[in-house]
C-alpha cells in the first residue's frame, strides 16, 4: 500500500523586474488613456468645466487629495478613480485605489486639461450624485434664497457643517450645489450634509420649517435675540435679499451688530456669525 503523498509545495515561481505582486492599481487593470476624444474623458470635462453637469449624468467630479480624503472618510459611493500618470507609482495613491472599484490613467497632459485648480492635483474620483432625501423639519437647518455666487455657497456649506447644521435646503436660482466651484469653495463640507436643491419657496413653507432671517433695519439684536430650537436660518440673494413670501414666515428676525457703522457683511460672512451664535447657545 502507497504511502500518502506529503503537502504540494510550490515551484520555482518566474521572476519578475520588481520581484513583487501586482499593486492595487495594475490589478485593476487600469486603462492608460492618451486620447482626447476617449468617451471617459469628454464626459469628465464636461463634470468638470461645466457647472450643471452632474445634474445629466448623475455623477460628480471630486479632484484633490483634500475633497477626495473627504469623501472616502463618510463612505460616499465612489464610482471611478482617476489619475495623472505621473501618479500611479505613489504608495498613497496605490493605497486610494484599493478602496475604490474602478480606477483609469490619464496622461499627464490630458490630466492637467482636465484640471480646474491653479496647481492640478494628480487625481480626482468619480462619485454617485446626490439622491432626493425628505426634508427633516426636526434638523438644523440652512436655506439658501437665490444666492448667486458660488464661493458665498461654498463658505457658508463650510460654516453649516462646521457648527452643528446637518440639513440645507437650496431654493431654485442659487447657484448649483453640486458644481466644481461650489465644491472647491465647500472644502468637504458637501459630504457632512444633506443637501436638498432645486426646490421651490412652497417645498420650504409645507416643510414646517421654524424660519429665522437676519434683517439690517428690524428684528432684536443678535445676541439678545429668542431663537427657535430647532431653526432654518434663511440667507437670501446678495443683492435682493429673502423673497416676501419667505419673509413673511420667519418666525423671528434678527440684526447683526456692526458697531463700525457699516453695512459691510456679505450672506456668507453674516452666515457663519449666526450659525456660530445658534451653536453657541446649543452647547
Amino acid at each position: 500500500m502507497r504511502a500518502p503523498p506529503g503537502p504540494v509545495r510550490p515551484g520555482p515561481q518566474p521572476a519578475t523586474d520588481r520581484g513583487a505582486r501586482q499593486h492595487p492599481i495594475e490589478s485593476k487593470s487600469a486603462e492608460v488613456i492618451r486620447s482626447r476624444s476617449n468617451p471617459l474623458v469628454v464626459r469628465l470635462r464636461r463634470l468638470a468645466h461645466e457647472g450643471s453637469a452632474y445634474r445629466r449624468h448623475g455623477q460628480v467630479w471630486v479632484e484633490g487629495e483634500h475633497l477626495c480624503a473627504a469623501v472616502l472618510g463618510r463612505g460616499w459611493p465612489v464610482i471611478r478613480l482617476v489619475l495623472a500618470e505621473a501618479a500611479q507609482h505613489d504608495p498613497e495613491t496605490i493605497a486610494l485605489a484599493s478602496r475604490v472599484p474602478q480606477c483609469s490613467v490619464l496622461a499627464d497632459a490630458l490630466y492637467r486639461e482636465l484640471s480646474t485648480l491653479e496647481s492640478p492635483s494628480r487625481l480626482g474620483l468619480v462619485i454617485e450624485g446626490p439622491k432626493a432625501q425628505a426634508i427633516d423639519p426636526q434638523a438644523q437647518s440652512v436655506v439658501l434664497d437665490r444666492v448667486q455666487d458660488a464661493g458665498n455657497v461654498g463658505s457658508i456649506l463650510r460654516s453649516a457643517a462646521a457648527l452643528g447644521v446637518t440639513q440645507v435646503l437650496s431654493i431654485a436660482g442659487t447657484a448649483a450645489l453640486w458644481s466644481p466651484k461650489v465644491l472647491r469653495a465647500g472644502m468637504g463640507a458637501h459630504f457632512a450634509l444633506r443637501l436638498h436643491e432645486g426646490l421651490e419657496e412652497a417645498d420650504v413653507v409645507s416643510a414646517k420649517l421654524a424660519l429665522v432671517a437676519t434683517d439690517a433695519h428690524a428684528g432684536d439684536m443678535l445676541p439678545a435675540a429668542s431663537l427657535p430650537q430647532p431653526c432654518a436660518w434663511v440667507f437670501g440673494h446678495e443683492g435682493q435679499g429673502i423673497s416676501p413670501t419667505l419673509a413673511a414666515r420667519c418666525e423671528a428676525r434678527v440684526r447683526i451688530p456692526q458697531p463700525g457703522g457699516e453695512e459691510s457683511l456679505n450672506v456668507a460672512a453674516a452666515a457663519a456669525i449666526c450659525l456660530y451664535e445658534a451653536a453657541r447657545r446649543r452647547a
